[in-house]
Parts: C-alpha cells; sequence; structure tokens
C-alpha cells in the first residue's frame, strides 16, 4: 500500500536517479582520492631523489669512493618516514648505502627500467614479504658530466595508505546512505503532504458527484493543492447553485403546465356536464383555446431550450425586413396591455436596411422580451418599443417603467434556469433562448435596470453584408 500511484512513479522516476547519481559520486570521490594520493607519493618521492641527485650533481666529477661517503651520510641525516625503504646502487649494481625498513618481494621492475632503459626515473607497484602492497620508485643519478653514477630508489608500504582508502571508503559509504535515507525520508513526509490532500480531494469530489454539494474541502496551504482545493469548493456552489435553479425550473414549469391543464381539463368536464348552455359552452371552448396556445408555447419554449443545450438549434437565414416581425410581435400584445390597463408605444420608423435571419426566431426573440416587459410593468405603466439603424447594426430598444431588476440578479438573467423574480409565472429559460437566438444571428443583448424604475433591453442585430 506504501509504494503505489505517485509514491511507486517518484521511487522508481526520481528517488531512483538520485539514488544512482550519490552511488555514482562515491565511486567517483573513492577513485579520485586514489588517484591524487598515489599521485601525491610519487611526486613527494621524486622530490626526495632530486634533491639527492642535487647534492652529487655538485661536482663535476666523483670518485667511486667519494660518491659511496655521500650517499651514506645522506641517507645517515635523511628524515625519512617510517616503512620507507632507501637504497642507493651503484654503477655496478652494488649497493652502496640503504636504510632499510621494509623489505620487496619482487622483480624491481623499475630498477631495471632505470638501469637496462636508460630512463631518468620510473616507478612500479610490487608486493612485500607478507603480502601487502608496495610503491617503488628508482631514478637515476648523474654528475655534471652526466656520468651515470648509480640509482636511488625509494620502497614505501601501501598498507597505511590502503587503511586510509578503506576508512573514506566506509565513511563515504556511510555519508552516500545518510544520504539516501534522508532522501527517502523527506520524500515521503513530502510526497503524503501531496498525496493526503490529493486523497481528500478525490474523497470530496466523489461526494459531490453524488449530489452532496456541502460537501467541501479545507484549504490549508496556499499553492497548487491549495488552487485545487479552492476550484472544487467553487465548482460544488456552482453545482448546488445549478442544481438549485434546475428544482426551481421543474418546480415553475410543473406549475406552468399544470395550470393551462387543469383550466382544460375543468372547462372540458364543465363543457360536458352543460352542453345546453351555449354562454358557458363558448367561453370553455375560448379558455380551452386559450390554455392549449399557452401550452404549445411553454413545449415549444423547452424544444428550443433542450436544441439550445444540445446544439441543435439551426436558422433558416434569409434577407427579411425586421420591421415586418417587430410590428407583428407589438400587434401580438396590443390587445394584451389594453385588457391590463399598460400603454403599449411603438414608434416605427420609415424604413430600415435588411437582416440576414430567421424570422421566426427574430420575431420569438421580439415576443419574448416585449412579454416580460408587459408582464412586469404594473398597470398604468409604459412599455415603448423603438427601431433605428446604429454602427452596422439594428438596434431594437423595449424599455418599461415596472420593477425592474436588482443589480444582484442583472448579470445572470440571461441564465439557463434563472429567474430574478420567483413570485412570477414563467419557465426561466425564455429570456436564456432569446440571447441564444440573438447570439446565433450575431448580434448581441444589452440589458440595462434599476430597481423600481425600470428595464431597458437593447436588441441589436447586423445589417446584411455589415459585418
Amino acid at each position: 500500500m506504501l509504494f503505489k500511484g505517485i509514491t511507486k512513479r517518484w521511487f522508481l522516476k526520481c528517488a531512483g536517479l538520485i539514488v544512482l547519481i550519490i552511488c555514482a559520486s562515491e565511486c567517483f570521490l573513492i577513485c579520485s582520492i586514489k588517484k591524487a594520493s598515489q599521485q601525491a607519493l610519487k611526486d613527494s618521492f621524486l622530490n626526495k631523489a632530486n634533491n639527492f641527485s642535487n647534492v652529487l650533481y655538485e661536482d663535476s666529477e666523483i670518485s667511486q669512493e667519494a660518491f659511496n661517503e655521500k650517499c651514506k651520510t645522506y641517507i645517515k641525516y635523511s628524515n625519512n618516514p617510517n616503512l620507507l625503504n632507501v637504497c642507493v646502487y651503484d654503477k655496478y649494481n652494488n649497493i652502496v648505502a640503504s636504510k632499510s625498513e621494509i623489505t620487496t618481494n619482487g622483480p624491481m621492475q623499475d630498477y631495471l627500467d632505470v638501469k637496462d632503459n636508460k630512463k631518468n626515473y620510473s616507478y612500479s607497484n610490487e608486493k612485500l614479504h607478507n603480502g601487502s602492497k608496495a610503491f617503488s620508485l628508482s631514478k637515476a643519478l648523474k654528475d655534471q658530466q652526466g656520468n651515470f653514477l648509480g640509482i636511488v630508489r625509494y620502497t614505501i608500504s601501501l598498507q597505511t595508505f590502503d587503511d586510509l582508502i578503506a576508512k573514506t571508503l566506509i565513511a563515504s559509504i556511510i555519508i552516500g546512505l545518510l544520504m539516501i535515507s534522508f532522501l527517502i525520508i523527506s520524500s515521503l513526509f513530502f510526497i503524503k503532504s501531496i498525496i493526503a490532500p490529493i486523497c481528500e480531494v478525490s474523497k470530496t469530489s466523489r461526494k459531490i458527484a453524488l449530489g452532496n454539494f456541502n460537501a467541501k474541502l479545507n484549504k490549508k496551504h496556499d499553492d497548487e493543492i491549495g488552487e485545487l482545493c479552492d476550484t472544487v469548493n467553487y465548482m460544488a456552489q456552482k453545482l448546488s447553485e445549478s442544481e438549485k435553479m434546475k428544482n426551481d425550473f421543474i418546480s415553475s414549469i410543473s406549475h406552468e403546465l399544470r395550470t393551462p391543464l387543469t383550466a382544460i381539463k375543468g372547462w372540458a368536464e364543465t363543457i360536458q356536464t352543460c352542453p345546453e348552455d351555449k354562454d358557458m359552452y363558448e367561453k370553455g371552448v375560448n379558455v380551452i383555446i386559450h390554455e392549449s396556445e399557452r401550452l404549445c408555447g411553454l413545449v415549444e419554449e423547452l424544444l428550443d431550450f433542450s436544441r439550445m443545450q444540445g446544439g441543435r438549434m439551426i436558422l433558416k437565414l434569409d434577407k427579411i425586413d425586421i420591421l415586418a416581425e417587430i410590428s407583428e410581435a407589438v400587434y401580438m400584445f396590443r390587445k394584451k396591455a389594453v385588457e391590463e390597463n399598460k400603454i403599449l408605444l411603438y414608434s416605427e420608423p420609415e424604413n430600415l436596411p435588411a437582416v440576414l435571419g430567421d424570422r421566426n426566431r427574430l420575431k420569438q426573440v421580439f415576443i419574448n422580451v416585449i412579454d416580460n416587459a408587459i408582464k412586469y410593468t404594473p398597470e398604468n405603466g409604459v412599455v415603448s418599443v423603438d427601431a433605428k439603424e446604429e454602427n452596422g447594426y439594428i438596434s431594437i430598444t423595449i424599455s418599461d417603467n415596472g420593477c425592474g431588476i436588482p443589480n444582484i440578479h442583472l448579470p445572470r438573467v440571461t441564465e439557463k434556469f434563472y429567474k430574478a423574480n420567483t413570485a412570477q409565472k414563467g419557465s426561466g429559460i425564455g429570456l436564456a433562448v432569446a440571447n441564444e437566438i440573438v447570439i446565433l444571428h450575431g448580434g448581441f443583448i444589452n440589458i440595462k435596470s434599476e430597481e423600481n424604475i425600470g428595464t431597458v433591453v437593447t436588441i441589436m442585430i447586423p445589417i446584411a453584408g455589415a459585418v
């Protein structure tokens, strides 16, 4: 359970790579230390040999006896470390002076390279009698004339050196293990700090998916995880609001559908029980026709909304006289305005350019907006309809002096299901459909309103060929 998902990927990719880098660094460090130590040892011996050679070089010529004496004196008073063997050979391969702490068990390859191959100096690795490793360096000794006098050979046991390398290796391994342990522990804590909130987000998201929109996440850090928590909480809030609007819509549309159905059923039963009453018969038929038309309008509105949601709303575009559609929409509401003691004014211009549009859909927009204006205007109120050409658009303005829309609701009145005034009849989708139709025509709707003063709705439709 511990090494799954993100944790497993982290350790396989990131942590594994870091461990490999640490191990490679350890190996490189050990090799570098070993190489540097060997070079330092070689340089030290070569320096000693050069010092000895300089003593002999002071004489232009030197006899064998003087050479032997100088070699003995130099070795006697030279300061050499323990486990160091210094031996001087003359040109006849005889040992003339020696300070021996160790004895080698090998072919003395460095000595042979200088003696036989006439090299200035040479070094080699060999073994001592006890089996441990040793390092040797031989250097030719010459006078000022370049005459070969002999060879000085230094040999040192590498036991101390190997012990130092071993200790360094152990120390580096311990440090590497500590680094890896720290990496693993810190990584687990870090990954836990990421996985725990993600698991909480996943758990809360499932609750939200099952309909619990009150589920919230506690934001602990102001980072990407915190931003994710804010996003999930915002999503839950919006889903909750959408769910509430949907439920309100279902409740509202159910009521809107039930009212005409109840009227139709009631008057049909009344006509059935009193077929001889002509006045009641005519009144009932008129009510049934009126309520049936209302019911058809609601159903058509729902179908339009379904098409809009599915992106299936198709326009039958043609060049049309938009004045005819505005005039027809106004005419449809003149009688209703008179019956409700409201004034409907229409200032019809003489002529307007044609627009490229769907006449039925545009008429639907005008009907919806004028209906809303009359619906929310009190008795003796005034609803005005004006149309004009403006900057390549036909501007249709429908204004009223009704109750107005509160500022808090104004930005959302074109959203689906949204109703600023739940007390009024309506599905809450008419203005959303109207807005979608206008957008499909390349136009837009602008709504301005002040509470208790009135509302002004401006519909902008582009002139054919202008936009």
